[in-house]
């Protein structure tokens, strides 16, 4: 089996070389933006087409995406591109090939509003320009008529890249007062868990065509900014990390008093039954995996 990775550097595109290496047989061809051999730029389409007739792949996965969420708001058209224009790229060229297209999509193509856990059928409603074309990047392999695996999730991290966990080390140990949002609820996910359960579903879709479609990958639990802020400021004090902001100095905030170019949706729960039914899984809590990945970034700085 051939398998073709797009956005390799990424947080998930490397948690994905890490798992993909478990498949043993095949070839793994993974590519990033900056690659010369073959195009891993999703600006430039014709080549991104030539990548994939010349390794002609049995699976394509799309772990590339414009994610700045606030900066395309004045780039629609960049973002259009790399998650819309792209991705029906990848999927008309997995239709001709036969070849499965997985890809990663966002909670934030829904409106966010209520509390209930979003289901995929519900109806989307995209509040900002990133939520738009990730939502247009869906339609476009829905309609494809390819065999797909299209996993949407929400809030992710990884020890590798940049993310929020990072981000609010940083500043719990340079600033003495911070106001964290408490009032947008989702489930922080691993970059390795959606790698893991990316191969796990590639190896059963193999077997059951009939499983192609679209679901809904976090895991378990809920939580706001807010606490999730709290949570990785207590492991990093029990860690030994000197923290300089104050537990008291902590302060929930609320998405009306933080001023963003892009509007966020509220609740990004995402309901992971259909997934945890078809493919067998049992998804962890979110504080399994932050605390796993906070124990390898803190023994860094130790």
């Amino acid at each position: 089996m051939k398998i073709l990775l797009f956005g390799k550097n990424g947080q998930v595109g490397w948690e994905l070389q890490r798992s993909l290496s478990s498949i043993g047989e095949g070839e793994l061809v993974a590519l990033d933006v900056n690659d010369q051999e073959l195009c891993g730029d999703f600006t430039h389409q014709e080549g991104i087409i030539q990548t994939i007739q010349t390794v002609s792949p049995n699976v394509i996965i799309n772990a590339a995406a414009y994610t700045a969420v606030d900066k395309a708001e004045s780039e629609p058209e960049l973002a259009r591109t790399i998650n819309a224009l792209a991705p029906e790229i990848l999927a008309k060229e997995s239709r001709k090939l036969g070849a499965w297209l997985v890809h990663y999509s966002t909670d934030y193509v829904f409106e966010g509003n209520g509390t209930k856990p979003w289901r995929e059928t519900d109806p989307t409603v995209p509040l900002n320009v990133y939520g738009l074309t990730k939502l247009e990047g869906e339609k476009a392999i829905l309609n494809s008529g390819c065999q797909h695996l299209i996993f949407r999730t929400s809030w992710v991290y990884s020890a590798h890249g940049s993310n929020f966990v990072k981000t609010m080390i940083h500043l719990a140990q340079n600033q003495d007062h911070l106001s964290i949002i408490d009032d947008q609820i989702g489930s922080p996910t691993g970059a390795d868990l959606l790698a893991d359960v990316t191969v796990h579903s590639i190896r059963a879709a193999i077997k059951k065509p009939q499983v192609s479609g679209l679901y809904h990958l976090t895991a378990k639990g809920e939580v706001s900014w807010y606490g999730y802020a709290k949570f990785i400021f207590n492991i990093a004090r029990q860690a030994g990390i000197k923290i300089k902001v104050a537990p008291k100095n902590v302060f929930p905030t609320t998405t009306d008093e933080v001023s963003q170019p892009a509007r966020r949706p509220k609740n990004s729960r995402l309901d992971t039954k259909k997934i945890e039914s078809t493919f067998n899984l049992i998804l962890p809590l979110w504080q399994t995996g932050v605390t796993s990945m906070l124990t390898k970034i803190l023994e860094k700085k130790l």
